[in-house]
Formats: structure tokens, sequence, C-alpha cells
């Protein structure tokens, strides 16, 4: 029988978990508001934190610190401004730094003006340059206020795992503060958020295959907190106002609970399908580049480039053959441009790459649909030196 789709995208999105479907189903039936004082309310209340306590599991964190938004997107630009508060006290932040690579959610640079944002180089490995950060602390104006650090814990499109907790030992050292994306890492590391020095994480629901619509800010502690984003009815502690999303929040908060289940086991799992993809690949075109190969990765994200093969055809090529992968980040619909991950990384971005992400239900004639594409589509390339 033929294999007719293979979902290869979870870095783009995870499919919904069942136990998050089920957990947002039985959701729909809680009345109350959150914020109400009567019986359903506080039904609803007591439901949205458990979900809380589940998602701050993930993260070894403490449920009260967490704070729930709309997406990661919120998350960050709640997290990236210029304006705190430690307890009661205002406390400016002069200054934002961004590492090359980071997601275009972080990389716009939030709440602050352009000309406060900072980018930091990566390596040729794609390593975020611990030296060049040092270097742009060092020459911080510290009479503008405190500097912020943006570093994501593993990159969207090659995996590749930053040295977060070294570079949140630079940035305390001045006095600063360090926001962490957690998005791509979350359930494919252990993520301890004390333990990695962070003040913050920026975590997402539909990536770990809860639904869609809902993520976190996670916060190191109470008294350091961001200018709230959206105001109103004080929801979220005033943090976050709005009437919170119920269901999907409790959805959330089961995908995370699943997360955390058999996290090793499913890790090793996944890696072992992703290193037999990749040693398929290197045999079908052993001119295949496969970035980050060699630097620490999380367990299921493939990044490649076949030369003579631009990333829109391949992206189309593979759909045809059924197989559902995508050209870097999903960040915007129906874009397919260069890689500002490649540009960061001496890479020219023109040669096109491919991202190929595995995830929790991926199985063995998956990789086998993936790998037949891969060698068919591969063998169509034009020879060195013909047009295309």
């Amino acid at each position: 029988m033929t294999h007719v789709r293979t979902y290869l995208d979870w870095n783009a999105t995870a499919p919904l978990h069942p136990a998050a479907r089920d957990a947002f189903l039985r959701a729909l039936d809680l009345t109350g508001n959150p914020s109400s004082v009567h019986g359903e309310g506080r039904a609803a209340k007591a439901a949205m934190e458990n979900a809380r306590r589940q998602v701050a599991a993930l993260f070894h964190a403490e449920a009260s610190h967490v704070t729930f938004t709309s997406g990661a997107t919120e998350a960050a630009n709640l997290a990236l401004t210029p304006d705190f508060r430690m307890g009661r006290t205002p406390l400016a932040i002069g200054h934002l730094y961004v590492s090359a690579i980071e997601h275009p959610a972080v990389r716009e640079g939030g709440r602050f003006p352009k000309d406060r944002v900072s980018e930091i180089p990566v390596t040729s490995d794609g390593i975020v340059d611990l030296d060049a950060l040092s270097a742009a602390l060092a020459a911080h104006d510290a009479g503008a206020g405190l500097p912020m650090v943006a570093i994501m814990l593993a990159n969207n499109e090659t995996g590749i795992v930053q040295p977060v907790k070294e570079a949140a030992r630079i940035v305390h050292a001045k006095g600063g503060i360090m926001v962490v994306d957690a998005v791509q890492a979350a359930a494919r590391l252990d993520i301890d958020i004390a333990a990695l020095d962070a003040d913050f994480l920026i975590v997402s629901s539909h990536k770990i295959g809860g639904p869609r619509g809902v993520g976190a800010l996670v916060s190191r502690g109470e008294i350091l907190m961001p200018k709230p984003l959206i105001h109103g009815g004080g929801q979220e502690k005033g943090h976050r106002s709005g009437t919170e999303n119920l269901a999907a929040i409790i959805g959330f908060g089961a995908a995370a609970e699943t997360a955390r289940n058999d996290m090793t086991e499913r890790r090793a799992r996944i890696g072992a399908l992703r290193d037999r993809l990749e040693s398929g690949m290197r045999t079908a075109a052993d001119d295949v580049v496969i970035h980050g190969a060699g630097i620490e990765r999380i367990c299921n994200t493939v990044f490649f480039t076949l030369p003579g093969l631009k990333a829109e055809t391949g992206q189309i090529a593979f759909d045809l053959e059924g197989v559902a992968l995508s050209a870097g980040a999903a960040c915007s619909s129906g874009k397919v441009g260069e890689s500002h991950v490649l540009t960061a990384m001496g890479r020219d971005p023109r040669l096109g790459a491919l991202r190929i992400s595995l995830g929790p239900a991926t199985t063995e004639a998956d990789i086998d649909h993936a790998l037949a594409a891969f060698t068919k589509i591969a063998g169509r390339r034009k020879p060195a030196g013909q047009a295309a």
C-alpha cells in the first residue's frame, strides 16, 4: 500500500496530541469565567491553575511564575520592553542585544526602538559568539539603563543548541536580564529555568502538541517583571489583561504534562530516526549539506541543502511526493525567502535550504517515505553547469 502523506514539519507545528484534544474538549463544558467568584468561576479557575502547574513543571518553574499569552510572539513582545519594574520600583532597560539567528518574533526587538537593538553575531558553526557578546556588554552604556540579551535555546531552522547558560553568566555579570526563546527546545531538552540561569522563557503550546493560540512567558521570579503589553481587567496578576483562553490553556497544560513523560526515551527514539534519515540522505546524494552536522542539536531537526535545488522548488517537489517539510521558519503565510540563519553563519543564503523536523509520532515508515522522495528529487537535479 502506498504511503500517502508523511508529516515532517513538527518545528512549524506539532499535530494536536490526543491528551491535549481531550482536555481541550472537556474544558469547553466549563461554564464559568476564571475571574468569577461563584462556583462555576472557581471550577474554571481551578482547572486553569492546574494547567499552570503542568506548564511550570515542564520548565522546573513555579506555577505562580507562568503568565499565559496568546502565543510565543506575544510572550516575546511582553518580555522585550525597555520598561520593567523591580517590585514596585521602575527599572529601565537601556539596550536589547539579540543573536543574529533569532526567530523574527525576537529579532524584531519587541517594544524597543530600532536604534536600541543590536545583533550579536554567530560563528560559522551557527553558535552565538560569546566573545562578541562580552565585547558588546563591555561597551554598553550603563547610564542609559541595564542591558537585556535575548538568545534562543535551540535554533528553529538548524536545531543547533545555543550556549545559553554561558551567555547568562556573562549577562548577569553586567547586571543584565537574560531572555530565552525556548519554543523549539521545549520537550526536546530537559529545561530547568534556574539551572539555565534564565530570567525569562518564551514558550508555545502548539510546538509541543497543544492547541494553537496560546503560549506563556515563564519567569524565574516574581519581583522582576515587564510592563504589561495588554492593559484591562488585570488578569494574570496584572501582567496580561483579558479573559484567559481557558480551553486552549487547559489543552496546553495537558500537552506539557504529556511532554514530560518518557522524555529521555522519546528523545532517543526520535534521534535514532533522525540519524537514519541523515545517513540515508548522504547515501542518496553525497553532495548534500546538512547544516549543523557535528554540532549539538535538538534530536529531531535536519536542515539541509541540495546543490542545484532551490528551496521553494524543493518544498513543492517534496509536497508532490507526499512529504510535508518546510523551507526554514514558518513565520508568514506562504513565504519562502532567503534564510537569515544561513546568512549569519556565513553561508550563501541563495543556495536555499529545507528543514525536516520529526516528532513523537514519526515512524520508520515515515523515514522510508522521506528517503524515497529525497532520492527521487536528488536524482532529478540538473548536472552542474546546466540551466535549471
